[in-house]
């Protein structure tokens, strides 16, 4: 489970650990993995996790944490980066980095790991994409463009599983109070001589039809279900979690 430290892939990895699955989170440091373990145990009695650092943006480090592991039966491309860039300062380092992270990172992991899954018959492909690679936001641009390549990516990869078991969906997550959007939020509230409260109910009007963030742990049920055998017949979409962000029908 890519970027699973925190936010909603350390949701995602305790609804996991929750229903029995052997969970193998990823982060880019050894401590915030450590820390993240051992918090897993401590919220999930008698779970089965273990972690690998690794800066998936980065080939190197992609194949070692893929030659740790064993077999997979569920992969969650979960890590990726997110910012707020006009579009005219966005260099092409920057574009780069985003697609290595966004983009690549997904692609490396289900190339590995898709074939054993085809092999077997069994596994689950799930995506964590974003509501912005429908709806580009026009301040995050590199961000939406680099989420809308993997869901596409994503939606091929589905051809691919074709008359077996295994699926590959993307969930499309709108407004959520990660720990990195609530640290966000906590700066421009400091800047700003506000209580981060005030800037989150500043923030909240005609963001979405439920009018408020959404917590990780909305994104992780759905999650979870894709991931358990009563999602079978799901396979090639794009499931919304946004709230209802995005006006469109389909």
């Amino acid at each position: 489970m890519s970027g699973s430290t925190q936010g909603i892939g350390f949701a995602v990895a305790r609804d996991c650990a929750t229903d029995g699955a052997e969970v193998v989170l990823n982060g880019r440091t050894t401590g915030t993995v450590a820390e993240a373990v051992e918090r897993l145990r401590n919220e999930v009695q008698g779970a089965d996790v273990s972690g690998i650092a690794a800066d998936l943006s980065v080939p190197g480090e992609t194949t070692r944490l893929l030659d740790r592991l064993g077999e997979v039966d569920v992969l969650v491309s979960n890590v990726g980066s997110f910012d707020v860039v006009p579009f005219g300062e966005i260099t092409d380092a920057e574009w780069d980095r985003y697609f290595q992270l966004n983009v690549m990172a997904g692609v490396r992991l289900a190339r590995r790991l898709l074939p054993g899954m085809l092999e077997r018959n069994r596994g689950r492909v799930i995506v964590i994409g974003t509501e912005s690679a429908v709806n580009v936001p026009a301040d995050m641009i590199h961000y939406g463009a680099t989420k809308a390549a993997a869901l596409a990516v994503a939606n091929g990869l589905s051809k691919l599983t074709r008359g077996t078991q295994v699926t590959v969906n993307t969930v499309l997550g709108g407004p959520t109070y990660t720990d990195g959007v609530a640290t966000t939020v906590k700066q421009i509230a400091t800047a700003r001589s506000i209580e981060t409260e005030q800037l989150k109910s500043q923030l909240v009007p005609n963001m979405s039809l439920i009018d408020r963030f959404i917590d990780p742990t909305e994104i992780a049920d759905l999650v979870a279900f894709l991931a358990g055998q009563k999602s079978s017949a799901i396979n090639g979409a794009a499931l919304r979690a946004d709230g209802g962000v995005l006006p469109t029908i389909i």
